[in-house]
């Protein structure tokens, strides 16, 4: 992000102050000292940006007086801000040291040597170094065209062929982003660097993780990455959360947002700027409350949440870091995936529960509470002779306890059971999915004239706890034998080393190897027969537990270049690799398993262009993924909420995707960004059967993607209106792919708001008003069919996935900041 905030800004008039030396000059070197020959630096004031490329390390820009801000961008180094430099008619020295980069820590919006107006206004931006195609979502975006009450999910929203819905209204139930032919699962997530993704399959729970106030933008790269890439599952992509940036003013902020479905935010955050001895520390704290009672009927929510951020700079090369984050959600969502076609139609389009206790859809039968917490800390350092450490350990934790009805359409009697007309008993079920994880980050690098070594480990460990019980939903009594209970122990490792090569000061080409380990642990309890029973098929002899054990490896080869043909304008090329393991639930099932299956594997293949002229960016790319021995997931028939996981061959996506942000005039900028895509199974057989599914489209994959956004920012005011249109896609019918056509939908949002300048002593003090779907379209978005065929005719018993209605929001956040 680039947000200019000058203490004073002081222009005189080069007619009587023409300058005949540079301004500015320096040396831009790592944190060992060695020059670094491939630097961009880039002076920002009000109306003016000038660019110099560094040569053998030294730069000098010849710039009117003033106070600026500073960036350096070099490739394989993080991106260096220093704000207030004060320039006279005197040369200013100014040394400036980059360290590594990993993962971006706080996204920079980039204007090179094209002085990019449009790149310094763009809500989304690619970046010329990029060597993938990938996506940059600033601050700007998430604090200014986003409802306060959003979750991560929403920030990529509008990114190219990304798409996601939460039918209760924007961050107000546990939604899932779905890009490229790649549903949840097939990619990583991760914050500040560390991925996190559920312990039974690699699905997320980022909306109970992860709110919006902790979010500083997002790095979204869709592709593998490189070696050091780690995570699950990176073969799809990363969307890489980051941690807001902790600001060097102090400045104490308390606000409050009230918008439809009595939704009531209250928000507060104290940062300290920097204090303590030698002012080398720097503290964020943010505490939040949310209550809403959701779009949907009785679909309720409230959280409870606080993080805090630390940062210690022991040095300039050395660098100490925490975060701890506390979520405790309590929500009646429940476990069925949808109003009944029916019920929509008889009832209204919002419903979901009622509130009759005779009926199996009362929102006091369904209800869960899920405390999360996430920590880490981190460390960087010089450990000498142009060798560096970035390392990191983490922990987190996931306890969702729910308890649900198994129908949505039932009633209950007085015992807690009754069949209804189909003869379905609606009991109760208890349900715990839990885990906790522990786990380490770290990597070494090796500066030389040539490029950047790298080297290093991510290593995880988790404990899960899972099993789903029978119960009486009027009096919450537990039957003696669960549907499945299920204790199990996940050891994940991958080493990977990697070589950044700088042949020239245009060309960077980067080759790597990672080795990916998964070991799981298991031990699965006597249950009632839903899940592996009690007693061995086979010996016939009962059974109190059942033990497994399962191994999986992968070998992931990685390399890509980006060539810099101007300096405003790139392409770089990619192969990539990367691998998921199967589903826990391969144990499932009575009897010993004797054949482990493969984990499913990608190959990548992508390659692009950034371009940013001054009034114009424009970046476009090409992509092809061979999956490998691909899982579809499909609802278990025996355990309520329970899934199965089918192979169903080898699948092909492949598509074209380009987005553009033209500086129109005066702070007015229009946005735009559009894919084309094809994601179809490419196996005849499948294991050793033919494969009904060949040639037919890989579920939530839309044929095409459109977004455009217009935005107005000029002097405190800031205006905009954002659309996205998903095209044609299919849903599957639990065998068959490519049965239920899902009609293209869209939503328009409108935002605007004022903020205080940031020198002021009310910096931070900002009025928000938002609109989400502008014009109050209602679509189906998903829809899981009641019957099982080929073929596919509405039935009164689909489930249905539905766009919500509009909504509104006013937001007042006070600042109060001491003066500089």
């Amino acid at each position: 992000m680039r947000v200019i905030s000058c203490v004073a800004i002081t222009l005189l008039a080069a007619s009587a102050f023409a300058q005949t030396s540079p301004s500015l000059i320096g040396v831009v070197s790592d944190p060992g000292g060695a020059a670094i020959a491939h630097a961009t630096i880039t002076a920002h004031t009000v109306g003016n940006t000038i660019t110099r490329r560094a040569t053998r390390g030294r730069f000098s820009l010849d710039l009117p007086a003033g106070t600026y801000e500073i960036d350096a961008d070099a490739p394989g180094f993080a991106t260096l801000q220093r704000t207030g430099v004060v320039v006279t008619s005197e040369s200013v020295d100014l040394p400036l040291v980059l360290n590594i980069s990993g993962v971006s820590e706080q996204v920079v919006v980039e204007a090179e040597a094209s002085n990019s107006l449009a790149a310094q206004q763009a809500p989304l931006d690619a970046r010329l170094d990029a060597r993938s195609a990938r996506t940059e979502v600033n601050e700007r975006y998430i604090n200014n065209y986003l409802s306060p009450v959003a979750d991560y999910s929403e920030t990529t929203q509008m990114a190219p062929g990304t798409f996601s819905v939460n039918s209760n209204g924007i961050g107000l139930g546990d939604s899932k982003s779905y890009f490229r032919g790649f549903s949840d699962g097939n990619y990583d997530i991760t914050f500040d660097g560390i991925p996190f993704e559920d312990t039974n399959s690699p699905t997320h729970h980022s909306w109970s993780f992860f709110p919006s106030q902790w979010l500083g933008g997002v790095d979204f790269d869709r592709s593998p990455g490189t070696a050091s890439t780690v995570g699950p599952t990176p073969f799809g992509g990363s969307i890489n959360l980051l941690s807001k940036p902790l600001p060097e003013r102090m400045n104490i902020a308390g606000g409050v947002s009230y918008g439809s479905f009595n939704t009531l935010l209250v928000d507060g955050l104290f940062t300290t700027g920097k204090f303590g001895p030698g002012h080398k520390m720097r503290l964020l704290i943010d505490v939040h409350h949310l209550s809403s009672d959701g779009f949907q009927t009785y679909n309720y929510q409230e959280r409870n949440a606080g993080s805090l951020k630390y940062e210690y700079r022991i040095s300039d090369t050395r660098i100490l870091t925490g975060f701890a984050g506390v979520i405790h959600l309590n929500t009646n969502t429940p476990n069925f995936k949808g109003p009944l076609r029916s019920q929509v139609s008889s009832i209204g389009y919002n419903y979901l529960l009622n509130n009759d206790p005779t009926s199996a859809a009362y929102y006091k039968y369904n209800w869960y509470v899920l405390p999360t917490d996430f920590e880490y800390v981190g460390y960087k350092s010089d450990i000498g002779h142009s060798w560096y450490i970035d390392t990191k350990g983490y922990t987190y934790s996931y306890n969702n306890h729910q308890n649900y009805t198994n129908t949505q359409t039932g009633t209950i009697s007085a015992s807690g059971c009754a069949a209804n007309s189909s003869g379905v008993y609606p009991c109760g079920t208890d349900k715990l999915n839990s885990y906790r994880k522990y786990g380490e980050i770290t990597t070494i690098s090796e500066v030389s004239k040539y490029g950047i070594f790298r080297a290093g480990m991510w290593y995880e460990w988790a404990a899960t706890d899972r099993y789903q019980i029978p119960q009486n939903p009027l009096n919450g009594t537990d039957s003696v034998l669960p549907n499945f209970h299920e204790r199990f122990w996940t050891n994940s490792y991958q080493p990977f080393a990697e070589y950044e090569y700088h042949p020239t000061t245009k060309l960077t080409v980067s080759g790597g190897f990672k080795y990916a380990h998964y070991n799981q642990d298991l031990t699965q309890y006597a249950d009632n027969g839903k899940t592996i029973g009690s007693v061995d098929p086979v010996t016939k002899v009962p059974f109190t537990a059942r033990y497994s054990s399962a191994g999986y490896n992968s070998y992931l080869p990685s390399g890509d270049a980006n060539y810099r043909i101007r300096e405003n304008w790139s392409v770089y090329g990619q192969v990539g690799t990367g691998s998921v393991i199967p589903p826990s639930s391969v144990f499932d099932q009575a009897g010993t398993v004797t054949t482990l299956p493969k984990p499913s594997f990608a190959l990548t293949l992508q390659t692009g262009t950034v371009i940013k002229l001054r009034r114009i960016t424009f970046d476009f790319d090409y992509y092809h993924v061979h999956f490998g021995n691909s899982y579809t997931a499909i609802a278990d028939p025996n355990i309520q909420s329970g899934t199965q996981f089918f192979s169903s061959g080898d699948s092909v996506t492949q598509g074209i995707e380009g987005e553009t942000n033209i500086a129109l005039a005066h702070g007015l900028n229009l946005y735009v960004n559009g894919t084309y895509g094809v994601a179809k199974y490419v196996s005849r057989t499948v294991n050793g059967a033919t494969n009904i599914n060949y040639q037919r489209w890989v579920a939530n994959t839309p044929a095409n993607t459109e977004a455009f956004g217009l935005t107005y920012s000029r002097k405190g005011m800031d205006f905009g209106i954002f659309d996205k249109r998903v095209g044609p896609m299919w849903n599957d019918n639990g065998t068959f792919n490519q049965v239920v056509p899902i009609d293209p939908f869209s939503a328009t949002n409108l935002f605007l708001n004022y903020t205080a300048p940031g020198d002021s002593r009310l910096a931070g003090t900002k009025v928000r008003f938002g609109i989400n779907n502008l014009f109050d379209v209602r679509n189906i978005v998903s829809v899981s069919p009641a019957t099982k065929g080929a073929n596919f005719t509405p039935n009164a018993g689909d489930s249905l996935g539905l766009t919500p209605g509009r909504s509104f929001s006013i937001t007042v956040n006070l600042g109060v900041a001491p003066r500089s």
